[in-house]
């Protein structure tokens, strides 16, 4: 885990882009997901911890590693939605419970298997195919671990709530270790929540005489944690965005996680009339000074942010000028001192000044969750265990 100050202090560190990771932020953020649920956690890491990097997250959250206990203040366990990240956590030691939410083909689930993930199941041939494939090491005498997912309203994934009954039969072969439903619009209209609330109820109420004493049950996700102020139903709360302060910062004093720099690598005057990039949308209306920066939308930044976004240099906000090229940006330093090789920040904190995910998702039309999983593209990631106290003066 490399530990960098925000601003490189030798110009060859990180020298063109980069994203900085809080991932003391990702552990707070964690705590107060916790304690307003108020039921464990089931983390989601899935599109690699929505772009900042799953094993780091993971390892952060304290589930247990070749090299590393687990911490008792760790999440249940991650959810991830596809094989490849599942292995990717194997592969790096992880031995902590890993969730797939997101349904797989019948093929796949020997793969699941050797790689000790939970499915998500909802089709009675593949629940009697998961049970053939025997006990996996980590469920010790309690059968082969799996979710029954049941739709409420998404109409994504999942049986539908009233049609539960077809896999009784099921159900009573090879027990469930978790029930659950997802949210399409917890945190926009309580009321949606409640009516899925009543249909999951339903659904449950009908699979009593077959689901186990114990049984674990899961609903909320972010939206759904944010929209209770009475803490989380079930046995689990299942936390994505909102665990890398994508959404619901404000609402519930969230800590900024990613962190999105690049090098000021040309400086120019412009005079008036004249123009800025491809298809000339912006004109100096006087005199302006103006920065390119190395990153673009190849690296995240997107393309929707040209004349509407702004990024921070030396704690000063500065616009961005003209359309966000691939591998570029302009943005009008003509306010503040700004020399080559000084770091700008185009997401994150810098200074006593922030550009919140909302924020920047927000100039650019776009939702967080894009946002977020876009930026990394081909900039690395540097992890820091707290993030450093951030200077302005240094270079």
């Amino acid at each position: 885990m490399a530990l960098s100050p925000i601003y490189p202090t030798r110009q060859s560190d990180f020298s063109r882009a980069w994203l900085d990771v809080d991932l003391g932020a990702v552990r707070h953020n964690a705590a107060v997901l916790r304690a307003r649920a108020g039921v464990p956690l089931l983390a989601m890491v899935k599109a690699n911890s929505y772009g900042v990097g799953a094993v780091a997250v993971t390892r952060a959250l304290g589930l247990p590693f070749d090299d590393e206990p687990e911490t008792p203040d760790a999440p249940w366990a991650v959810g991830i939605a596809t094989l490849d990240e599942a292995e990717q956590l194997r592969e790096s030691g992880c031995r902590g419970r890993i969730v797939c939410l997101q349904p797989l083909l019948a093929h796949e689930l020997p793969r699941a298997h050797a790689l000790a993930v939970r499915p998500s199941l909802h089709r009675a041939d593949d629940i009697a195919l998961w049970a053939s494939l025997g006990t996996t090491a980590s469920a010790g005498q309690g059968g082969t671990p799996w979710h029954l997912s049941i739709d409420t309203g998404m109409a994504r994934a999942g049986i539908r709530w009233d049609r539960v009954a077809t896999l009784s039969d099921s159900l009573r072969m090879a027990p469930p270790e978790g029930v659950f439903t997802h949210f399409h619009s917890a945190d926009e209209s309580v009321a949606s929540r409640d009516e899925q609330d009543a249909r999951f109820a339903d659904a449950l109420a009908i699979l009593a005489p077959v689901l186990p004493v114990g049984t674990m049950l899961h609903s909320d996700n972010s939206g759904g944690i944010v929209s209770r102020a009475d803490g989380s139903p079930g046995d689990l709360a299942r936390p994505g965005i909102a665990l890398y302060a994508g959404l619901f910062a404000a609402e519930l004093g969230l800590r900024q996680v990613a962190h999105f720099r690049a090098r000021v690598i040309d400086l120019r005057d412009v005079l008036p009339g004249e123009t800025v990039s491809y298809g000339a949308t912006w004109t100096a209306p006087g005199p302006r000074r103006v920065a390119t920066l190395a990153s673009g939308y190849a690296d995240g930044y997107r393309r929707h942010l040209s004349n509407a976004g702004v990024v921070l240099i030396n704690g000063t906000r500065c616009p961005v000028l003209g359309r966000v090229t691939m591998d570029m940006t302009m943005v009008d330093v003509s306010a503040v001192s700004c020399e080559v090789g000084d770091v700008a920040t185009l997401l994150g904190t810098d200074g006593q000044d922030a550009l919140t995910v909302e924020m920047v998702a927000g100039l650019a039309g776009v939702s967080p969750y894009e946002l977020l999983t876009g930026l990394a593209q081909r900039v690395p990631a540097v992890y820091h265990d707290v993030l450093p106290s951030q200077s302005p003066s240094i270079r």
